[in-house]
This record gives C-alpha cells, sequence and structure tokens, in this order.
C-alpha cells in the first residue's frame, strides 16, 4: 500500500481555561466516565490516554466532494457536544467543558493496490493503521477522519474518535447525521434533521435518578444478586506489572456460517436472543478453562435503556456482570435456561456500574491479582449501521467484515475483551482484544479455537451432556 497525503486540516488544540470562547463552562461527568476514573493510569495509559478510541471503516462509491465532505463533518461536530467536549481531571472533582464548534482535523490520502481484486485487504490495512494512530484529549473535536482513495470513484472513509466521549452506537448516529448533511451540502440546502439532544442531558437525568424507588429497589437486587460473587478471571501469560505498558493487540476471525445459522435457530426455539446463546456457549467456555461453576462474566450493555437516548452522541456503554451459577446443569439446554434468567433480571434492574460496585465491592478483587484479570464478552448491535444507502452520488458501506488482525489498536485499559457479530453475509466476525503486556497472541488464538469448538458441541448439540462439551 502506498499512500501520500494530499490534503490535511489543521489539528485544532482545546484551550482549558475557565469559560474558554465562551463554551460550557462544566458539566458533570456520566457514571460511566466516572467508572473510567477508576481503572485511569495517567496521561499516556488507561482510558484517558491517546490510545482509548474507538475506529471504524467505511466505503464510499462514487465521486467525493472533499470541501462538502469536510463542510458536513463540521457540521455535525456543531450538531453534538459530545465531540467537542473535554474532560479535566481533578483528584477530587473531574468534570467536562463543552467547547464551541471547530473544524474537524480530516486528511486525505491516496491508496494503491496492486490490481482491483486486492482493494479490500488494502482497505483494511488502511483502517487498521488508523486504529494504531493516537487522539489526545486535548484534540478537539475528539474526532479525526482520513479519506483514502483508490481512484476518483472508490474510497475508504475512517472515523476515529475518544472512547471517552464516544460509544459504538455514537460513531453509527455520527455516519447517519454525516450522510445526512453531506446530502445537503452537496444539494445546497439545509439537512433535513431534527434538533439533537445532548450527552449533557443525560448526564443530569441519570443523576437525577440515583435517589429513585426504582434506582433504591435495582440496588437491592444488585446486593443480594452477588453476596459472595466474584468476577471469574482468566489466568494471564505473565503477571500484572505496575507501569508496564497497556498497548492492546486485536486478534481477528470468523466464525463459520454453521454456528450463526445454529445460534439463530436455537436462540428462536429457545425464546432468547442471540447474545444469551452466545453468552451461555462463553459461560460453558469459562467453567472449562477455570473449573468453576459459579460465573461471573463481565459484558458492556449499550447503557440507553431510555428512547429519548437513542439519538445522543455520548458515552453510554455500561459495565454489567451476569452472574450465571450451572450447578446440576444436564446440557447446553439447562445452561441457556439460566443465562437467560439471569439476563432478563440483569436488564431489568439495570443501573451503572459504578452504582452497583457500592454494593458489590469485593467483586473485582479476584481480577486485580498479580495473575488474573477479567475478559469480557460482548455481541455487537446498532439499528444504524450503513450497508450501502445512496446518498448525493455516493454509496456508504459499513466495513463489518474485517478479518486482519493487528499488533496495535485501540487500547484495553486491563485483560481481554471478545467482540462478536453475527453477519447476515454469513458467519460470526469476532475480534479479541488484549493487553500485549499480559498475554501472547498464541493464547488468544488458543482460546478463540476453543470456544468455536464449544459452539460445535452447545449450539449446534444442545443435547449433549455437560460433563461431554
Amino acid at each position: 500500500m502506498v499512500e501520500t497525503s494530499l490534503w490535511k486540516a489543521p489539528v485544532p488544540t482545546a484551550d482549558l481555561s475557565a469559560g474558554a470562547n465562551g463554551g460550557v463552562d462544566r458539566v458533570p461527568l456520566s457514571y460511566q466516565q466516572d467508572f473510567l476514573r477508576l481503572v485511569d493510569m495517567g496521561d499516556e495509559a488507561g482510558p484517558f490516554g491517546p490510545r482509548y478510541t474507538i475506529v471504524g471503516g467505511w466505503r464510499l462509491s462514487g465521486r467525493v466532494d472533499v470541501e462538502a465532505l469536510q463542510g458536513a463533518l463540521d457540521d455535525v461536530v456543531a450538531r453534538h457536544e459530545a465531540l467537542r467536549s473535554t474532560i479535566v481531571r481533578a483528584e477530587e472533582d473531574s468534570y467536562q467543558r463543552v467547547l464551541p464548534p471547530l473544524p474537524v482535523n480530516m486528511q486525505v490520502r491516496s491508496l494503491a493496490a496492486d490490481d482491483p481484486g486486492s482493494r479490500d485487504r488494502v482497505a483494511e490495512e488502511f483502517v487498521n493503521e488508523i486504529e494504531a494512530g493516537t487522539l489526545t484529549m486535548r484534540e478537539v473535536p475528539v474526532m479525526r477522519t482520513v479519506l483514502g482513495r483508490f481512484d476518483d470513484e472508490d474510497a475508504v472513509l475512517a472515523v476515529a474518535a475518544h472512547h471517552t466521549q464516544v460509544d459504538g452506537w455514537s460513531i453509527q448516529v455520527i455516519m447517519r447525521d454525516l450522510a445526512t448533511c453531506y446530502a445537503a451540502r452537496v444539494e445546497r440546502r439545509t439537512p433535513d434533521l431534527a434538533p439533537a439532544r445532548q450527552y449533557r442531558e443525560f448526564v443530569t437525568w441519570q443523576r437525577g435518578q440515583a435517589d429513585t424507588e426504582s434506582v433504591r429497589t435495582a440496588r437491592a437486587y444488585w446486593r443480594k444478586k452477588l453476596r459472595g460473587a466474584r468476577m471469574t478471571g482468566i489466568k494471564m501469560d505473565r503477571p500484572r506489572v505496575a507501569g508496564a505498558p497497556c498497548d492492546s493487540a486485536w486478534y481477528r476471525f470468523l466464525v463459520p456460517e454453521e454456528y450463526r445459522a445454529a445460534t439463530l435457530r436455537l436462540s428462536s426455539k429457545l425464546r432468547c436472543s442471540p447474545f444469551m446463546l452466545l453468552m451461555a456457549a462463553y459461560t460453558v467456555l469459562l467453567h472449562r478453562v477455570t473449573g468453576e461453576r459459579d460465573i461471573v462474566l463481565p459484558t458492556f450493555t449499550l447503557g440507553r435503556r431510555e428512547p429519548w437516548t437513542h439519538e445522543i452522541v455520548g458515552s453510554f456503554s455500561n459495565f454489567l456482570p451476569l452472574r450465571t451459577d450451572i450447578t446440576g446443569c444436564a446440557d447446553f439446554r439447562d445452561v441457556v435456561g439460566r443465562a437467560r434468567q439471569t439476563c432478563l433480571e440483569a436488564y431489568a434492574q439495570e443501573i451503572s456500574f459504578l452504582e452497583l460496585m457500592e454494593e458489590a465491592p469485593e467483586l473485582m478483587d479476584s481480577v486485580t491479582e498479580d495473575d488474573y484479570t477479567s475478559c469480557g464478552f460482548e455481541v455487537v448491535q446498532s439499528p444504524f449501521i450503513m450497508g450501502g444507502e445512496a446518498v448525493a452520488g455516493l454509496e456508504f458501506t459499513a466495513m463489518r467484515r474485517r478479518l486482519l488482525s493487528h499488533s496495535l489498536g485501540s487500547e484495553i485499559p486491563d485483560g481481554a475483551l471478545w467482540a462478536l457479530e453475527l453477519q447476515a453475509s454469513g458467519g460470526m466476525v469476532g475480534k479479541l482484544g488484549y493487553v500485549k503486556a499480559q498475554f501472547d497472541e498464541s493464547s488468544m488464538i488458543a482460546i478463540v479455537d476453543e470456544f468455536v469448538r464449544v459452539l460445535k458441541h452447545t449450539v449446534c448439540d444442545p443435547d449433549r451432556p455437560l460433563d461431554r462439551i
């Protein structure tokens, strides 16, 4: 791949002086952002460091109007305050500051492929390269874009944002609004968008719920549910060392179509979601790896239970522990039944992990020891993923089938994280991120192979006795 920089917008730097440029001076952190402070490791590592990013890629078919694209990006930043907010960290009282609209840093590069058939691979390499870059909290907007062009009719748009302000759902909202604003710019009209609600509205609402009856009930549920519980940890290849780099790698893989099809069939038959079924399979995997039957695994929920939050750009993802005791389960159907009940209860009583930890303060003790860490598990979902939408002469297609692993990517503050996505085009695309100071790639490959083997003997054979899986 040969890249030549053709055009680059300036990189704005936030002025953090009080009330700078008329911005909103002080907005509290959400509970999600407050939780990130607990695992903060300083300016160059952890969730406030320059590698805690979320990155997506889109193929663009058609002639790109670069000036209109830059203008549309600036429109989106003006529309969504979270993209021009920075977090001011203080020992006792961190907070957010919203700044006035600023231009997005957009670069345009040329991409070269040996032949048209290799462009998909080069496009993946390009997005991986962007993900290996950095984005500091002092760069505002907290979003960077790079347009890679194979020719005048074929391009790749990579969007990187800081994960303290933007989650996976938000990236899809951003792209939907970007396409709308781009069309309006090209056609020289006002974009057809309703006024946007802002992340600080959610923060105000969330903090106002803290002492309501529903939250008190949820706290009581978690206090009882997690009594005596410890997060199920996996053994690391190397013990945790203070000050070790948090560089993270991502191993990507494809689960065969037969397992995706079996997952959909069985989840429909057992009246559960595909996530519940796959979470049950992962519970079996953790049982096999650890020998434990009382499994507490971490997942990330969308954190957007209120419908009015669906259009907001911000950091909503919520860390949620799912406790399932599989003692007495005869086969996988039994495990699914218990996992389903676990999920339904957890969703109904969901509160922020920060609030939950106050009711179960010893939950994480088992995964903060030198030799053990947590390994999160999630299934990716969003209603806004673009799959070939035509907009003002351009066709936007999200790059959801990325299969090239990369040795340096978006940072995981600690441990490892699974993400699976069932795809209509066939199979399940998966990625397993891990802290390189803690794990070797060979260990990640081995646990993925074991998970696929577990799927073969669970979702494809749910009546197999549990002790024969």
